[in-house]
């Protein structure tokens, strides 16, 4: 555990660092775009943060490569390039749409292209299910499902960056919960390298959070931009599909050691990867839905994402942020609480957890839709660059 504080802070550390010098290197040459039609804040605001955050990925990599403890995440050095190559893709065509707004199907091509990488050359893929050892058919359908597993979960992601800190907050307590499982799996079923570079994906995508939280907090001084939205999506549907595709079966069986446990788990490696990214995943569908529904694409911007939705409601932009926080941390940590109660041989198993999501789920309800505040007639909160 020490070795991943250590990958944490010296995470976060870089990225502030390195998000403190972009956002001064960004005014000092105005590397921001003007304000558009659908943007409501006021003042340009640089929106590179992406760049501080891959860099701060690049370097917790690098520093893993010299570090035994880590040796075991580059056994297999080819997929660990190709989700470098393709987190590089994906952030250099987003700094680009951030400056000059790309086309949103150039945009789709090179995500289709990065998830392509890292299931073609990284052999990343989702071979097996854990249900019984249920294999995925063929190997075409393997691929397929896994590159638009990836495309999905990094558009949801980018679809939720409308507010100054929700992308970060959100994905900060969403890896927090998926490192604990993924630690507390390895723990329990003994797997080796796989849950080990789960682990370490999931530890860098925190560090990166919290380097990047103070410059993006309300009022944000700096945006992360399509950069570091699509990158932090992709790097957690590689994480998620390292557990749920390579999770040894025969280690989730029904047996009289772990009883029930192993049953849950056996779900858990899906569910979980699902929950974490709950409201983005949400977000997107109904934006989608909602597009085409008007005949319009997918990918067009609105102004009809759940976070504007609570604006309009009466919620203050950081109100709105909190929520998100709490939806997120609660819907997630009751599926962890139903892992570890099972798994730990808690009085009631995973039903704990359930009392737990149902009383989280209740208050947040509560809070959701009994807003502290009228809604304005013209709200106006700072908001990101939101697709």
């Amino acid at each position: 555990m020490k070795q991943y504080v250590f990958i944490i802070l010296f995470t976060a550390a870089v990225t502030f660092a390195l998000s403190w010098a972009v956002w001064r290197l960004s005014l000092k040459y105005k590397l921001y775009p003007g304000i558009r039609e659908r943007d409501v804040h006021k003042t340009p605001t640089p929106r590179l943060g992406g760049i501080a955050m891959f860099l701060g990925v690049v370097a917790a990599f690098l520093v893993s490569s010299q570090h035994p403890y880590f040796a075991i995440v580059w056994y297999e050095p080819a997929q660990v390039w190709a989700i470098l190559g393709a987190t590089f893709l994906i952030v250099l065509v987003g700094v680009a749409d951030d400056l000059w707004d790309l086309d949103w199907m150039i945009k789709l091509g090179v995500q289709f292209l990065a998830a392509g990488i890292i299931a073609w050359f990284g052999d990343l893929q989702i071979y097996a299910l854990p249900i019984g050892g249920l294999a995925v058919g063929s190997s075409w359908v393997s691929f397929t499902l896994t590159v638009f597993s990836i495309v999905v979960v990094m558009n949801a992601v980018n679809f939720i960056d409308g507010l100054d800190g929700l992308v970060a907050g959100v994905c900060l307590i969403a890896n927090g919960v998926f490192f604990a499982y993924s630690y507390l799996l390895v723990r329990d079923t003994g797997q080796s390298s796989f849950f080990n570079l789960a682990s370490f994906i999931a530890a860098v995508l925190i560090g990166v959070c919290l380097g990047f939280i103070p410059l993006n907090w309300s009022p944000a001084r700096l945006f992360m931009g399509d950069s570091g939205a699509l990158m932090l999506g992709l790097l957690m549907a590689c994480s998620a599909i390292v557990v749920t595709s390579n999770i040894n079966p025969a280690m989730i069986g029904d047996n009289d050691e772990f009883g029930r446990s192993q049953l849950l788990g056996a779900f858990i490696p899906i569910l979980l990867p699902v929950v974490i990214v709950l409201l983005p995943l949400l977000d997107f569908g109904l934006a989608v839905v909602r597009r085409m529904g008007k005949g319009k694409s997918p990918f067009s911007p609105d102004r009809k994402h759940l976070h504007h939705r609570m604006l309009d409601m009466g919620h203050t932009d950081r109100d709105a942020v909190l929520i998100f926080y709490a939806w997120t941390a609660i819907v997630s940590l009751a599926v962890l609480l139903m892992y570890i109660g099972t798994s730990a041989g808690w009085p009631g198993d995973y039903l704990i957890g359930v009392a737990f999501g149902l009383v989280g789920v209740a208050a947040c309800l509560v809070v959701t839709l009994v807003p502290p505040h009228r809604a304005p007639a013209h709200p106006e909160p700072v908001l990101e660059n939101a697709p």
